[in-house]
């Protein structure tokens, strides 16, 4: 038992629990600077960048990865500003716009071209591939310990906790600056706080969290991470930093009951098929959200305005 659970969950569970961190620690922020929906963005914007890059270099290492999603950021903001100027809208719109329509070429793309033999398709962009992320090598627990076996680990499994802990290292570092540019610019700039650097830097750090977890996870688990388990958090204190907290609890108790309701839940059901993890630890974290939206001390303050957090 110990060692089929080696082999076939334990990496897909660490996987989904460290992208639900990497995506929720700077969702807090993003969240209560009223940008939550740049976590959506974010995630339409990547998958036209992603798919480019492979087409061009014919891998599907890292660097390129983010060199594609960031060309693709650069060419979205270009186009909204182009949209909100030619167009005269206002910038919510413009974004919608360039996003939405960013998202379906992306998929045309994929569409179009063979980039299925490397997991880069609709289905994989959409929902990842968590249930797929086997670690062969492992015999049992004791494989943790064998260099040998942990060189075959799935590459997914590295990359997205350096990711994390890079997350985890600059939520630290840059602590006092953003929660008090979070909170109040204007003091912010008084103190000499880059608060524009800051942001940016922010929505970077979203980008490049968002970017490690597209191929594993799909873009519905990189969307529902940068909102739910903040938005839960958010709801059950009034405090910074227990929030943080709470939303690192959330998100990874959504990875871990979504990833065995995805297996079990249909077999205590009476189904014969498993559902798609992805899918289910979205939907873990649309429950928690829910259950917190019922029952959160704070429920009937959030929106608010921006409360002093502690």
């Amino acid at each position: 038992m110990g060692a089929d659970f080696v082999q076939f969950s334990l990496t897909p569970l660490l996987i989904g629990v460290l992208a639900a961190i990497a995506c929720a620690l700077p969702g807090n922020f993003l969240i209560l600077r009223r940008q939550a929906l740049i976590g959506d963005a974010i995630s339409h914007v990547v998958l036209p960048g992603i798919v480019v890059a492979f087409i061009i270099t014919g891998t599907i290492s890292a660097i390129p990865m983010l060199i594609g999603a960031a060309g693709a950021a650069v060419v979205a903001v270009i186009l909204i500003e182009a949209v909100k100027r030619l167009g005269r809208i206002e910038p919510g719109a413009a974004m919608g716009v360039v996003f939405t329509s960013m998202f379906a070429g992306g998929v045309l793309i994929l569409e179009q071209t063979d980039t299925s033999k490397v997991h880069i398709d609709v289905e994989h962009a959409l929902m990842g591939n968590l249930e797929s992320l086997i670690w062969f090598r492992a015999e049992g627990w004791h494989s943790l310990l064998d260099p040998a076996a942990l060189a075959t680990l799935p590459h997914e499994l590295p990359r997205i906790a350096i990711v994390c802990a890079i997350v985890v290292v600059l939520t630290l570092v840059f602590w006092r600056w953003l929660k008090i540019a979070t909170f109040d610019e204007g003091f912010a700039q008084v103190l000499g706080i880059p608060v524009s650097a800051l942001g940016f830097g922010l929505v970077v750090t979203a980008a490049v969290a968002a970017v490690a977890a597209f191929d594993a996870v799909g873009s519905i688990i990189v969307i529902a991470m940068f909102i739910c388990p903040p938005a839960a958090a958010r709801l059950m204190t009034n405090s910074l930093e227990h929030q943080i907290w709470w939303s690192v609890a959330f998100a990874t108790l959504s990875a871990i009951l979504g990833y065995v309701f995805a297996g079990y839940g249909p077999l205590w059901l009476g189904a014969t098929n498993a559902v798609s993890a992805a899918g289910m630890i979205a939907t873990a974290s649309g429950i928690i959200l829910g259950l917190a939206c019922l029952f959160g001390p704070h429920r009937m303050r959030i929106g608010v305005g921006k409360e002093p957090l502690g």
